[in-house]
């Protein structure tokens, strides 16, 4: 059932750590190698946030462009977003398709030996409403053993490529082993919702502050534009996080804001946030965690 009310006019008036109104979460989708081509059986090469609008090669050929743009999020920008965070000491949370870090290896490795955390963003990355319910919940689990495999630590959360089957949430809870899931954009903060007679909380993430803005006709087009935009949002939240706690997901691809233009905007506004007070940079897992702590569920909000 939809939920049109949620918080409505009695926002929460808990605190982040440290007094902070806002929450800041920089979240690297990493999917390179995950992604639908012909070498999977998937009968085509992914179209999806690549540097053309359009499939250039007939159906069922391989589109090698479109292999090298996928290639390109792995080879250079990730390296160039993990130096960058590295670098800054800030904390990460890895959206991970896992079948995308069982296939690069020194990937893997690099994220295990930081504290960042990681979701779960499927086995593959593919829609998982165009699957069965079999196939659904084969893929939560696989990307749950796999990400504990190669990363050598659990996933703290789930979320899906864009949108969830009507079973998704069903099955996560199901599974046992994600302690929240992210596939919402109805909020600007966590809340819980019931699920089979279960409390299950949903930290919401967002398509609005997402570098796919560059790509998928969001009117973004140079970093000038994507570092005052995220940089105007951060300071409306900020404002209102003078009353009640706000959240601000930066959704992110190494083949998208990887590339040094891109990136340039991404530098501006973390320069911009990183001389504000009362804002908490910080993992998902752990604003998840804090959620748990200040607004338990069945808790008043």
């Amino acid at each position: 059932m939809r939920d049109f009310v949620g918080y409505a006019n009695r926002p929460p008036t808990v605190r982040w750590p440290g007094n902070a109104g806002v929450a800041v979460n920089f979240v690297l989708n990493y999917e390179e190698g995950s992604e639908y081509s012909v070498g999977e059986g998937d009968g085509r090469s992914e179209s999806a946030l690549i540097e053309v609008s359009a499939p250039r090669v007939p159906q069922g050929d391989r589109d090698l462009a479109s292999e090298s743009m996928y290639e390109y999020g792995s080879r250079v920008g990730f390296w160039r977003l993990f130096r960058l965070f590295r670098d800054r000491d800030l904390p990460v949370t890895i959206f991970a398709a896992a079948l995308a870090l069982e296939r690069n290896a020194e990937v893997a490795e690099a994220i295990a030996a930081t504290d960042w955390d990681v979701a779960a963003h499927g086995y593959r990355w593919i829609e998982h409403y165009r699957l069965d319910e079999a196939t659904e919940r084969e893929h939560i689990a696989k990307a749950y053993d796999t990400i504990l495999r190669v990363i050598g630590r659990a996933p703290a959360g789930w979320y899906c490529r864009y949108s969830r089957s009507e079973r998704t949430r069903r099955l996560v809870v199901e599974h046992g082993g994600y302690g929240y899931d992210s596939d919402a954009y109805n909020d600007e903060v966590p809340y819980w919702t019931e699920v089979t007679g279960k409390q299950h909380l949903v930290v919401p993430y967002s398509l609005v502050t997402n570098d796919a803005k560059f790509l998928a006709g969001g009117g973004i087009e140079n970093p000038a534009d994507y570092a005052a935009f995220l940089i105007e949002t951060f300071e409306v939240l900020h404002a209102e996080g003078k009353t009640t706690p706000r959240m601000m997901s930066v959704g992110l691809h190494p083949r998208v804001i990887g590339h040094p233009g891109r990136f340039a905007g991404l530098v501006k506004f973390i320069d911009h946030i990183s001389k504000r007070d009362g804002v908490w940079i910080a993992k998902r897992a752990d604003i998840a965690a804090h959620w748990r702590q200040v607004m338990p569920a069945g808790g008043a909000a």
